[in-house]
């Protein structure tokens, strides 16, 4: 898979985050994709070829969402966290929390990695009775590639969180693959 969003030939096969990007907008510019809003629903439908495949949540959004399953966050957390990004793929019933890290020089991004589990189980307290399973991945630049950084990645793994380099692929979230 190339760096870019593309492979194959005709077919978008990821997300590509050069920069900090709106994530929706890219979902929006992969052929066969629209993202709208959905009446009396929280947060965006995502359609791939006018079919309902996943919905997106950012901040309070989220919450909303819990709502209309029923579910109290109140009564499950202490404290709401706010997803920036949150995609329910639905036919792998699996909430995605993603959150970009673009970094040109070291600062607080650093320390904010290593929170990652705390985060995926909260998030999993959540959605535990909607029967739903959590994944919590990072899409890091190329700042992230330093050998310094060697120790936070191998923690992100040791805990069953994920992170990828520049681009997020539509398979790994369960997506179908974009025409042209």
């Amino acid at each position: 898979m190339k760096i870019g969003g593309t492979g194959g030939g005709n077919t978008t096969t990821g997300l590509s985050f050069e920069r900090e990007v709106d994530f929706h907008e890219l979902l929006r510019n992969i052929p066969g994709y629209r993202v709208e809003k959905v009446p009396n629903m929280a947060g965006l439908g995502v359609f791939f070829n006018n079919e309902l495949v996943a919905r997106c949540f950012r901040k309070h959004d989220f919450y909303r969402f819990l709502d209309e399953e029923g579910v109290d966050w109140r009564n499950i957390l202490s404290k709401r966290l706010l997803p920036d990004d949150a995609l329910l793929v639905i036919v792998r019933e699996t909430l995605f929390i993603i959150e970009v890290k673009y970094q040109q020089v070291a600062g607080s991004v650093d320390e904010k990695l290593q929170t990652c589990d705390f985060k995926r189980k909260q998030y999993q307290k959540l959605v535990l009775p909607l029967g739903l399973k959590v994944e919590y991945v990072y899409i890091l630049n190329d700042w992230f590639k330093k050998a310094d950084y060697k120790d936070v990645l191998d923690y992100i793994n040791s805990v069953n969180c994920h992170y990828k380099f520049n681009e997020l692929p539509l398979a790994w979230l369960g997506l179908p693959i974009g025409n042209e």
